[in-house]
């Protein structure tokens, strides 16, 4: 796992108040964001998040492939 578990829970609840603030954002640009399509970006973001939490850390403590002996 890329992030610990308490880490994946505050960004998740931060996406929320991200989420509502890019409502306001859109609007003053006259993009208007129905709730559905909101709802929408929002799972899509959580799932993108998800997926990058549980793909497994690179491992940058191994050696070399061309090490010299």
């Amino acid at each position: 796992m890329r992030i610990s578990k308490a880490g994946l829970l505050v960004v998740l609840a931060m996406l929320a108040p991200l989420l509502v603030e890019l409502r306001t954002v859109l609007s003053w640009f006259d993009i208007e964001l129905t709730v559905i399509e909101t709802v929408l970006v929002g799972g899509i973001l959580v799932a993108c998040l998800l997926i990058w939490a549980f793909l497994p850390a690179r491992d940058t403590e191994t050696e070399p492939t061309n090490s010299r002996q």
